[in-house]
């Protein structure tokens, strides 16, 4: 049973009072913890420009109060789910009092976006490595004719010269062996130089990656589930009071047979958070 409730019943009414004030403080101090600060950052085409974002660290650390204010309840500590450029940071905790569990969701989800560091060092890296695909194009395509020779040779020492596309795939996937073996002597036979552009180019895209900056964007706004499922941007803060039967929890239950010493319980864990916030 999710709480805030629609419900009639007068212990659901109060307990979504208050789970209602705790979300209203949950939403101002996240606003307060995201708010943003104009930064230089550098596009792709070496332009400069500004750009808000905020410190999530922020929001870590006023998770951390809430759990140590909590301490009583049961919780796995601050997550952080990353998929792509999206980003939720979330703390989930719950408490069992008589035969029901009451548990606080609450997240922040926001998006990180890549720019690079405004330094002149970026549009130099960006011009080494122009220059080198280039010089690279010719030395690829001859070496790409060495391997191929290389590789029929090996296939003629065993036997194998007229496989098709798919046999060789197969041969070269079950005989990791004879892969690395034709590699090592593929690039053993390859330019020199070749061979130190290539590896120049690799400490270079490393280089610009150590280049690159993340900022964050969010949105001050209350949104439920689905809203964060469909990845908008904004904070999720609410509460679910569930009955345990069996070992199992239920959240479909008449709130009415609830005793009023377990009902007072709940409503002082909820004052416990509000606390907290």
């Amino acid at each position: 049973m999710q709480i805030p409730s629609k419900s009639s019943d007068q212990f659901l009414k109060t307990m979504t009072e208050k789970s209602e004030k705790i979300r209203s403080s949950f939403l101002e101090k996240i606003t307060r913890s995201t708010k943003t600060t104009i930064i230089k950052v550098m596009l792709g085409d070496s332009t400069v420009v500004d750009q808000t974002t905020f410190d999530p660290a922020l929001v870590r650390q006023y998770y951390q109060e809430i759990l140590k204010k909590t301490a009583g309840w049961k919780t796995q500590g601050i997550s952080l789910v990353n998929d792509k450029d999206l980003r939720r940071i979330f703390i989930k905790s719950e408490i069992q009092e008589g035969n029901y569990v009451l548990s606080y969701h609450m997240s922040l989800q926001y998006h990180a976006l890549l720019y690079y560091k405004p330094n002149h060092r970026v549009v130099e890296i960006q011009k080494e490595l122009s220059e080198i695909i280039d010089k690279n194009k010719n030395l690829e395509t001859k070496v790409s004719e060495q391997g191929n020779e290389i590789i029929q040779e090996k296939l003629k020492e065993i036997g194998q010269e007229d496989v098709d596309q798919q046999k060789l795939f197969e041969i070269f996937f079950q005989n990791e062996e004879l892969t690395n073996t034709l590699v090592d002597r593929i690039y053993s036979n390859a330019d020199e130089n070749f061979q130190k552009l290539s590896k120049r180019k690799l400490d270079l895209f490393k280089e610009l990656d150590n280049m690159l900056i993340e900022i964050y964007h969010t949105s001050p706004v209350m949104i439920d589930e689905m809203r964060m499922i469909a990845a908008e941007e904004g904070c999720l803060c609410h509460f679910d009071l569930e009955h345990v039967k069996k070992d199992t929890k239920e959240g479909n239950f008449d709130s009415t047979k609830i005793i009023s010493k377990t009902k007072e319980s709940l409503l002082k864990r909820m004052d416990e958070v509000l606390c907290a916030m």
